[in-house]
């Protein structure tokens, strides 16, 4: 077994495991996808670090842990009709546990193509989920996206509902966040 393979191996017994995620589904696609091909050849010694890693300029990985727990509270199911938001770790897992993932990645983040998605990921943070990305979502809909305007982020799911859309915070969460995402600074008098 290759190095890569073993660091893999341990990332989801030391990171993902012990972080409560249970979803073996998860754990059996973290173990085969290969995360150090997500990042550029001189930063694959960090794939299995416990820290997001930055795969192109002003986009990042989530931890490990981070994704692993994102992606079990959205609850994924084979039927749904998905979008990775700068996401291309998570979106390899998802595809893995056998959906079928449209990718967003390259193009303008803020306009997700199409709609009626019942779910949505984005790796990496942002000050505040756009409206453009809970308005693609289906009836029922979840989106597991960080917010962050400081020092610490939240890990938000929002779900659409006939009254609108919900929104619940379920853990902290420290990546960067992504270009063009950052808080909005203003003066308040």
């Amino acid at each position: 077994m290759s190095d890569l393979a073993q660091a893999r191996l341990n990332m989801v017994e030391s990171q993902v495991r012990t972080a409560d995620v249970t979803d073996v589904r998860i754990h059996d696609a973290m173990r085969v996808i290969p995360r150090e091909s997500f990042v550029p050849a001189g930063k694959a010694y960090l794939a299995y670090a416990d820290e997001a890693v930055e795969y192109a300029p002003g986009r990042v990985l989530l931890k490990p842990r981070d994704v692993g727990k994102l992606l079990q509270i959205l609850k994924p199911q084979e039927t749904d009709k998905v979008l990775a938001i700068a996401a291309p770790y998570a979106a390899a897992i998802l595809e893995a546990m056998g959906l079928t993932v449209t990718r967003l990645d390259a193009e303008d983040l803020t306009r997700p193509p199409g709609g009626g998605y019942d779910l949505i990921i984005c790796e990496g943070a942002v000050a505040k989920a756009p409206a453009a990305w809970t308005d693609a979502l289906a009836m029922g809909g979840r989106l597991g996206v960080i917010e962050r305007e400081g020092p610490v982020g939240k890990a938000c799911i929002y779900v659409k509902a006939e009254d609108g859309v919900g929104r619940r915070t379920v853990f902290d969460a420290t990546p960067p966040v992504l270009a063009g995402f950052e808080p909005q600074v203003g003066f308040a008098f």
